[in-house]
């Protein structure tokens, strides 16, 4: 795999919010409101719940609209007696691109460990989607110093068993608990060392030069209150390459502020 310039990606995290109706109106204000120079310069991603998903692929679809789209979720498993669950295989029936594994969240009130993440992370993989790899560390273990060590070992089973080639193909999310929906947020410059450290930790899994190849074309997002008046900022620095967004991005306005504003100039 070749290093290539990084496209910044802005991913818009709805998390249980929007019924399908609701999705649709949404979409459609940022379709409007997206000039053809802002999809040249940023790929701007919504990640629905899953009832709505039909229904945007629709509206994308049929308008042939460039926004992308994903899920939040999937099931390490890809088909079988799993109630509640949706696979990898039916994501991409539903021509999604991208989905989220490992979410704070998830791994939070779902009890997802790292054995799960891995798992789904191979699901998605098999099927053909672009997983979303989210790493982050609570507040205890900022306060000691050890955010760092704490989002490199998540990583570092999360991508046990994938390939370089793999390992190339996936976006990894740095979302540091404490700052997601409280409206603190990491400075830039402490988002940015944990960021190339992920890099690092890529380039160091592949060795040599390869690894610097799969690491210099790997997209690192930031997640963590994410506004458009902090974007610019964040964006600003060389292993950023864009940003998971949540709360903002169910408002068409702020989050196509947040995608301008994050491709620049500044």
């Amino acid at each position: 795999m070749a290093a290539t310039a990084r496209r910044p990606l802005m991913a818009g995290n709805w998390k249980m919010h929007l019924n399908h109706l609701e999705a649709i109106v949404t979409v459609q204000k940022l379709a409007f409101a997206l000039r053809d120079k802002d999809y040249d310069a940023v790929d701007v991603v919504v990640l629905p719940p899953f009832p709505d998903l039909r229904s945007v692929q629709t509206l994308v679809m049929g308008d042939r609209l460039r926004i992308g789209y994903g899920a939040q979720d999937l099931s390490p498993h890809d088909d079988g007696a799993h109630t509640g669950d949706v696979s990898g295989s039916m994501l991409a029936k539903l021509a999604c691109t991208y989905v989220v594994v490992g979410h704070s969240e998830r791994r939070a009130n779902h009890q997802e460990d790292d054995a799960l993440v891995n798992a789904k992370l191979h699901a998605a993989l098999r099927h053909g989607l672009v997983p979303i790899l989210c790493v982050g560390e609570g507040l205890d273990v900022r306060q000691a110093g050890e955010h760092v060590g704490h989002t490199l070992a998540q990583l570092d089973r999360a991508v046990v068993g994938l390939s370089p080639e793999q390992l190339g193909s996936i976006v990894v999310a740095y979302e540091p608990v404490w700052a997601i929906g409280t409206g603190e947020v990491a400075t830039p410059e402490n988002a940015q060392e944990v960021c190339r450290a992920i890099r690092g930790l890529v380039r160091d899994r592949v060795g040599q030069e390869p690894g610097r190849e799969v690491a210099g074309g790997l997209r690192v997002l930031y997640g963590g209150s994410v506004k458009s008046s902090n974007v610019g900022a964040i964006m600003d620095q060389p292993d950023i390459d864009g940003a998971l967004v949540g709360g903002a991005s169910l408002d068409p306005n702020e989050f196509v502020s947040i995608c301008r504003n994050a491709a620049g100039p500044r």
